[in-house]
């Protein structure tokens, strides 16, 4: 048995789409990191081999990604046992933050150590990227410079800092966010040396996320957070295919003000509108964390 099992969100500091290939996956240039917002899974052997998990979300047993990580694990190494897996939730959904590829992984990684089938992370990553092209990042370990489809991972240094991460109220497709014609397709291709200048302020942004204008454009909810978010002071970027968001701080003691700030002015305004008729709450906001960054995974040395 295997408890309280931790599978991180990440951010992306920044997203380039720099091409696309001939079967239609897009060729990325990303670095990620890992926060310490993170969902908690469990795992029980099961003697019978019969996979089962229990989540707080509504998902077919056929788009489960702990479902098809642990069902590819098990028909890669022929292993006759099974597990119950129980996952709560924290990551949201749709939301950039890869909650379900590192759930993907955690279970990649507990069910190797649970079921002693002693592959390593290199042989996890290959099945992980079967499973979504961010499973691998969560995998390997450490923040990355991520090429490729997001698979293609080089260790690069990060500083120590925190972050503000803000969900709007929205659920963003990534399949139709990918699809838009609008979508810039050849953002010129960078150097890792080139991230190293911005690892030396932590309170500026590198690069951009060419993924943002197409969902402001297409979701009015982020738009709304972020335009809201500028008129309080916080320069927010969107992480991933959105529809979270996030600012950097140089220490949880700033993100944490600033959180409370922001909470706090959500609540006054959700209580304005209750006690008024033709008003509208501040509803664009659905929750705000106030996280560190993390330098390793924290199964990165299981």
């Amino acid at each position: 048995m295997l408890y309280d099992v931790p599978a991180p969100a990440k951010l992306n500091l920044f997203l380039h789409v720099v091409g696309r290939r001939p079967d239609g996956y897009h060729l990325l240039q990303t670095v990620f990191r890992f926060i310490d917002l993170s969902d908690v899974l469990s795992f029980d052997l099961r003697r019978d081999g019969q996979l089962s998990c229990e989540n707080d979300l509504d998902i077919p047993p056929e788009s489960d990604l702990v479902l098809r990580a642990a069902r590819l694990l098990q028909q890669h190494t022929g292993v006759r046992q099974g597990a119950h897996i129980v996952c709560r939730k924290h990551i949201p959904a749709g939301g950039g933050l890869g909650g379900g590829s590192s759930d993907a992984a955690t279970t990649l990684i507990a069910l190797n150590r649970l079921w002693q089938t002693g592959l390593d992370r290199t042989a996890l990553a290959r099945l992980g990227v079967q499973l979504g092209a961010d499973v691998p990042v969560f995998l390997y370990g450490q923040p990355a410079f991520a090429e490729g489809i997001g698979e293609q991972l080089t260790a690069v240094p990060v500083p120590d800092c925190a972050y503000l991460v803000v969900q709007p109220d929205a659920f963003v497709s990534t399949p139709e966010v990918f699809s838009a014609p609008e979508l810039t397709r050849d953002s010129e291709s960078i150097k890792i040396t080139f991230f190293a200048d911005w690892q030396k302020d932590c309170e500026s942004f590198f690069g951009k996320n060419d993924l943002e204008p197409v969902v402001m454009a297409r979701y009015p909810a982020v738009q709304a957070a972020q335009k809201w978010l500028a008129q309080q002071g916080v320069v927010a970027r969107m992480t991933g295919s959105g529809a979270c968001m996030f600012a950097q701080y140089p220490d949880l003691q700033q993100a944490s003000s600033n959180q409370k700030q922001i909470a706090g002015k959500i609540a006054v305004s959700l209580q304005e509108s209750s006690n008024s008729t033709g008003s509208m709450p501040l509803s664009a906001i659905r929750q705000v964390w106030a996280c560190v960054g993390l330098q390793d995974h924290p199964l990165r040395y299981w």
